[in-house]
Parts: structure tokens; sequence; C-alpha cells
């Protein structure tokens, strides 16, 4: 039998923020760092989404230190007032988590591209802000979750906002490869700083969430919106499933800097494992590209980790 939840080493006194954790994958990683002792804190848009995901998640799990606290990945401001507000000097455990998919063109509220933005830079942002904790906690890590969707595309540096033609699923991936381009880039630089923090990808193949109900919903496309579900309920993964692969990469042993890791099964179903990433994910230039890019676009930097 493969690794499972109950394989989570013990995270007592550890400190761990989930971001997207008031559903689907976020909502199940977090609670299974719960359950094993962690503080966890929910990071989440909706005050009362993310406020009810904690009083369930305390249903759930007796004793568990959980808490919400607002954050708006669209919104950089909105990522700098969460790192500001973060209470403690240590962080054990980033797990970037939140994101949107297929959703219509349009733009965050500092002008990227909404996927782009959400997905990739508010990530990027929210990591560079929280840095200093996470360098100065032994055993730290970053987990990014990415998607075996990155496969779609490669990132255009030309057009990081996909203003010359935009494609849904095709900015999806492009979105889902900058996730581990970031990782890439990440763990290049943490290594190159002498620095013990290990950053990683995960993916949780086929999980039964509502991602494909939500990109649908704001054109009210009805049909899609049902047959994503019912894929889900016939193909899919639970959640709880899907979010293995994140917990593997946020706890187990022998996790590598840059590893991303996914379900054992072609990528799809099962147990955690390493998974089969696109070549152009792990292109050192491509990397630091997107790096500087990111670092003009939304103004922060990584101190202590220069390119090296």
């Amino acid at each position: 039998m493969g690794w499972n939840e109950t394989d989570i080493p013990d995270q007592s006194g550890r400190t761990a923020v989930v971001t997207g954790a008031n559903s689907g994958i976020g909502y199940c990683a977090a609670r299974g760092l719960a359950r094993r002792g962690a503080r966890v804190l929910l990071a989440c848009r909706s005050e009362r989404r993310g406020q009810a995901a904690a009083e369930r998640l305390r249903a759930e799990v007796p004793g568990a230190r959980t808490a919400y606290r607002h954050l708006d990945l669209s919104d950089l401001t909105s990522v700098r007032d969460f790192a500001g507000d973060f209470e403690g000097d240590r962080l054990d455990l980033l797990v970037n988590n939140a994101g949107v998919m297929g959703v219509p063109y349009g733009r965050t509220a500092d002008g990227f591209e909404t996927q782009f933005g959400v997905n990739h830079l508010g990530h990027f942002a929210l990591t560079g802000l929280l840095l200093p904790k996470l360098l100065a906690t032994a055993g730290a890590r970053v987990v990014t979750v990415s998607s075996a969707l990155h496969a779609l595309a490669d990132i255009d540096p030309g057009d990081l906002n996909s203003e010359h033609g935009y494609r849904r699923w095709i900015a999806y991936g492009r979105s889902k490869t900058a996730n581990l381009l970031f990782t890439h880039e990440l763990s290049r630089r943490l290594a190159a700083a002498g620095s013990t923090v290990v950053a990683a990808a995960a993916h949780p193949g086929y999980a039964d969430t509502n991602l494909i109900a939500a990109g649908a919903a704001p054109e009210n496309r009805a049909l899609l919106v049902r047959l994503g579900r019912i894929s889900n309920r016939l193909v899919a993964q639970p959640a709880a499933a899907g979010a293995l692969p994140t917990l593997y990469a946020a706890t187990a042993a022998g996790v590598r800097p840059d590893d991303f890791v996914g379900p054992r099964l072609q990528g799809w179903r099962g147990a955690p494992a390493r998974s089969w990433r696109a070549p152009w994910t792990r292109d050192d230039a491509a990397a630091e590209r997107l790096w500087t890019a990111s670092q003009t676009m939304t103004g922060v930097g990584f101190e202590g980790l220069a390119a090296g």
C-alpha cells in the first residue's frame, strides 16, 4: 500500500500557511496537517468561506489549532498585508495551493492576466515576502501546487499577460508551467545561498474539486459545469486523495529540492510518487528570465537569494 495521510510525520510545534484552504485540495491538505498537530492558517479570499472552513476543520479535528486569514492573490496589496500581519518569527511550511482554472480573460487588481496573476505572480510575491520567516526556520518547505496540464504550454516570455490572443486553457497551462519554473529557480537560489529550505511542487492528478465549475461559471456555461461535475463523479479521485501529493511534498522524508510529486498511476490517481514534467520546466535560462520578470512585475525581491 502506498503513502497515505497516516504516514505524515508528527507536525506538533510547526506552523503552516495553506492558500485557498476553504475547499477542495487546500482544505484537505490543511486538515491533514492539523490532524498531525500543526498550527494551520487558512489563507483565503472569502472571509465567509474561510471562517466556515476553519469552523468545519475544528469540528472534524477536535483541538485543531487553525484560523482564517484574509488573502486575495489577485491583489498585491492584500498579499503584502497578509505577509505584514503574519504572526511569529518562523514559518515551517508554505503551501501555495490556491488558483483559478480555465477562466475567461480578465485582469487582476494590478493589471495582470488573471490566471498568470493569481496562480503564479500572487504566490511568487507571497513567497518572497514570507521568505525571511522561512529562512529562519529549520526544515522549512515551500510547496507550490502545479498541474499535469502544465504540459499544455510553455510560457511565452514576450507575452506573459496573454495580450496577443487569449486561449483560456493555454493560459492555464502557462501559469502552471510558471509554477514549476518558479520552483526550479527558487530551489537553485536556495542552494546557492546555502539554505536548507526545500522548494518542491505537487499536482493532484484528476481530483474532484470545483475548479472546472468555477472556471465556467463566470460565463454561465451551464453545460460545461454539468459535464465537469459528472466527470468528477465518474472519473476523478476524491479531493482528499488529490491532496496526498501536496502533503507528501510538504512532510515526507526524502523530498528533494525541485521534486514534482503527483499520483502514481499515469499521473491521474493513486499514491504519491515523483511525477513526469515537461522538459521546459527545468530550463535554467527560462526560469531565471521568469524570475526577473516576476520581480519587476510584483516589486517583490527575495533578499538573501542572489542569482548565484
